[in-house]
């Protein structure tokens, strides 16, 4: 009786490089978006000390995964990961598990390729100068992805103390050209592109819209939080990775009561390359679709070798 493989972290991230998981992801969009991919609404089920379960199905005619994880946020005080949880992946004709995937891995590194796909799309040219506002597990995914993706890029990171940014930078270093951090609050003219990576509740970027410089809101995923602030908002052309879900789950557009009318998706404005003359904020939420991508590119991996 052949054993279901399952994979740990260096295991999944091994299967599921950048480059990949973002052609990945621009075919997941267009699936998606013409129906060939069913992704529910995502079930939260409260835990603990507000912990949340979030249960994430998605299926295809080529595959179906089923993502399961726990978001605990105080277990920074046990000294353990804020998220646990898996990706299974089917067969959608059989039902038979393929494999079994690191949730939290899947989760970070689909995040971060949908931010690389956000500024492939987005920007007028490869960036130079980020900025990254958070130091947690989601920008260390991210420095990941730039360190592949854009190896030339120069990355500052903001988070919530020196101590913690700097520890952060020190364990990231190896991973692009030039990580340090960006001890005043004050943001250089010359980043061009700013990635927020909080759960925060009130706005950690809200300064005026200015052409050249892409915004991406990563951290916030349910109403009550929000890291771009209205300001930013009301000036610049608003693009989401998932337009049903960022309805429910994008807190930054919602508290500044945005019209959805002017919101695209990504999938759009990869079929159609946008005029690049406007700021720009692009607002992500995720969805299974995404951990679904994900799937492909590890079942892709997994058949070749």
């Amino acid at each position: 009786m052949s054993t279901t493989p399952i994979f740990d972290a260096a295991g999944t991230a091994h299967l599921i490089p950048f480059r990949p998981l973002v052609d990945a992801l621009k075919k997941a969009a267009a699936d998606y978006a013409a129906g060939h991919v069913a992704s529910p609404e995502r079930l939260v089920v409260p835990l603990n000390d507000n912990g949340i379960m979030l249960s994430m199905p998605a299926a295809s005619a080529d595959l179906a995964i089923h993502k399961l994880v726990n978001v605990c946020p105080r277990n920074g005080e046990r000294a353990l990961p804020t998220i646990h949880g898996q990706v299974m992946a089917f067969d959608p004709d059989t039902g038979k598990t393929l494999f079994i995937l690191d949730g939290p891995t899947v989760t970070g590194r689909r995040t971060a390729a949908m931010t690389m796909l956000g500024i492939g799309t987005l920007s007028r040219a490869a960036p130079q100068d980020i900025l990254l506002i958070g130091a947690g597990t989601q920008a260390a995914s991210h420095v990941q992805a730039i360190g592949e993706l854009y190896p030339e890029a120069r990355v500052r990171v903001l988070g919530r103390s020196a101590a913690r940014t700097q520890a952060f930078c020190d364990a990231q270093q190896t991973n692009v050209r030039s990580l340090e951090p960006l001890n005043d609050t004050t943001i250089p003219d010359s980043v061009d592109t700013v990635i927020a990576l909080t759960t925060s509740r009130q706005a950690v970027y809200d300064e005026a819209p200015r052409a050249g410089r892409l915004v991406i809101g990563v951290g916030a995923f349910t109403p009550q939080m929000c890291e771009i602030g209205a300001r930013t908002l009301a000036g610049s052309a608003l693009y989401v990775d998932d337009l049903a879900g960022a309805k429910h789950e994008a807190g930054d557009f919602i508290q500044a009561g945005i019209d959805w009318s002017t919101v695209t998706g990504i999938k759009d404005a990869v079929a159609n390359k946008p005029a690049l003359d406007r700021p720009i904020v692009f607002k992500t939420v995720g969805c299974a679709a995404w951990d679904l991508a994900a799937g492909r590119v590890a079942r892709a991996a997994l058949g070749a070798g």
